[in-house]
């Protein structure tokens, strides 16, 4: 299913990048240190989404929407740092296979 421009312009952001600023000389280690941010909020997103499907299961769960929801969140956000972590490897590639 393709979803429009608008209807995905219009989800709500997990916060995995809600923290960052503008960078303002070529440090590499904002980078790093929004990549690990990523990461950790990745780990969070996960662990909630794992809990609310334990409790989905055992029916300590009211709302069913809740876990459904987590687990979309903790999907997308994975796609997301697998995405900025592969075009980090083909950027160093791309860099590393330049001639000095």
């Amino acid at each position: 299913m393709v979803l429009p421009v608008a209807a995905v312009s219009s989800v709500a952001p997990t916060g995995y990048l809600s923290n960052t600023q503008a960078v303002s000389g070529t440090s590499g280690s904002d980078f790093g240190s929004t990549l690990a941010g990523a990461v950790d909020n990745l780990q969070q997103l996960q662990s909630t989404s794992d809990s609310l499907a334990v409790k989905a299961v055992t029916g300590d769960l009211n709302d069913i929407h809740q876990a459904t929801i987590a687990a979309t969140r903790a999907q997308v956000t994975m796609e997301v740092v697998a995405a900025v972590r592969n075009k980090g490897i083909e950027a160093f590639n791309d860099i590393m296979r330049m001639q000095a």
